[in-house]
């Protein structure tokens, strides 16, 4: 199994931090990717049991969500598009002084022999692209909600 962890600090309330995360639909206006919801969740939208098709270019990798506990954490896994057994994304975040801590941890295991180190950069790189643009979109959000 590969895993990797990213923890950082957003400048921006945990509420509009997580609603960021939360909200995959929308994800398209600050990501490089396009996201379609397939099936809507069990009691939410966006909920458990959602699968949401995440695409850029002609690749895309279904989701489905998982575990979620408003404000704190987020929980989906691979149910599609990507040459794994399992791969597992969780967000969790706190309150700091400064915002909101977030840690994005994903863990993967590829169907195929892979050198671990290469799926660990394939990881590092596709969390630090969602955490910078949630990063972006959760300032702007507080700064248009205070001003």
């Amino acid at each position: 199994m590969a895993r990797h962890t990213q923890e950082t600090v957003i400048n921006a309330p945990r509420h509009i931090v997580y609603d960021v995360f939360a909200d995959r639909e929308s994800s398209g206006e600050y990501l490089p990717f396009r996201t379609t919801l397939i099936r809507p969740g069990n009691t939410e939208r966006q909920g458990v049991g959602a699968v949401h098709h995440i695409s850029s270019g002609p690749f895309g990798i279904r989701e489905e969500i998982v575990d979620l506990v408003p404000g704190e954490r987020i929980q989906y896994r691979v149910v599609g598009g990507l040459p794994v057994r399992s791969h597992v994304g969780t967000i969790t975040f706190t309150d700091h002084p400064q915002g909101t801590a977030v840690v994005y941890v994903m863990d993967s295991i590829p169907r195929v022999r892979v050198p671990a180190s290469l799926v660990v950069r394939i990881l590092r790189k596709t969390t630090s692209t969602i955490i910078e643009g949630a990063r972006e979109e959760s300032i702007r959000r507080a700064a248009r909600a205070t001003g």
